[in-house]
């Protein structure tokens, strides 16, 4: 989509971000490092890709139809998202998040419509028990008639969607890209990115981050941190990693609080 298109849904404007070279944060000879805009989304997040993906893809296998009602468990980027695309679908939208969230991201789900109900966190902190709680309230919630819950974790519509960023910079970079770089929360963002890239472009190198408190690729344990949309803790869970296959995903490095300040 051109800045000159006029378009007849919110929807039609998600995707198409633009690239930035940065230039004063790099040190001298550094290979060129390039940001993906992902904000320029209607909701500020590349999850918008996945939200429509995950609801357009149930609708085309008949999984979703109108008159149900959408559920999910989130941090709220992914419910943001999903309250969006309900929003401009027509369909209900429930929603299970916590106080470990940001409360800006609780009532932009809110402001969208959505029906939030709140399951409560260990000292407002993100922790694997508050996921198992999660799917625990969400198991139930999806078994009521008239549900299509989008599981996001195990969701390939989301790959799908996720896709479209590895498409966009193969193009906007001539296909010259030798390593990308992704934080990783279910993982459909790296996986989908990755598969893309390496339709064009096999060498590229894939580099996973995931906080310091909570290394459960690089050491296979959870823990508690404050770094919302991302690591939630859960070894046993593929994240796209299995997947990809570990030699694809060249390194997993942990991030501490103060080298997130830093970037």
């Amino acid at each position: 989509m051109s800045i000159a298109t006029t378009v007849d849904s919110v929807l039609q404007s998600i995707g198409r971000t633009p690239v930035v070279r940065l230039r004063r944060v790099v040190p001298k000879g550094a290979a060129d490092i390039l940001v993906k805009l992902e904000f320029f989304n209607p909701t500020g997040s590349y999850k918008d890709r996945m939200a429509l993906a995950m609801i357009e893809g149930a609708e085309a296998r008949g999984a979703l139809a109108p008159g149900m009602r959408v559920v999910e468990f989130t941090g709220g980027s992914t419910g943001s998202s999903l309250a969006m695309v309900c929003a401009a679908k027509g369909y209900r939208f429930v929603v299970l998040s916590s106080d470990a969230f940001a409360r800006e991201k609780l009532l932009t789900m809110r402001a969208f419509g959505a029906e939030l109900r709140m399951v409560p966190s260990d000292g407002g902190k993100v922790t694997p028990a508050l996921f198992e709680r999660f799917k625990t309230e969400i198991a139930s919630l999806a078994s009521e008639p008239g549900t299509f819950w989008t599981d996001q974790f195990h969701n390939e519509d989301a790959i799908a969607g996720y896709m479209g960023i590895g498409r966009e910079l193969l193009e906007q970079t001539g296909g010259r890209i030798d390593a990308f770089c992704g934080a990783v929360g279910t993982g459909g963002m790296l996986r989908g990115v990755s598969r893309a890239l390496r339709e064009r472009a096999g060498g590229v190198r894939i580099v996973a981050l995931e906080p310091s408190s909570s290394p459960a690729l690089s050491q296979g344990r959870g823990g508690a941190h404050g770094v919302e949309g991302i690591g939630t803790g859960d070894s046993r869970r593929r994240y796209g990693i299995e997947v990809l296959g570990r030699r694809s995903v060249r390194r997993m490095r942990r991030l501490r609080p103060q080298d997130i300040l830093k970037q």
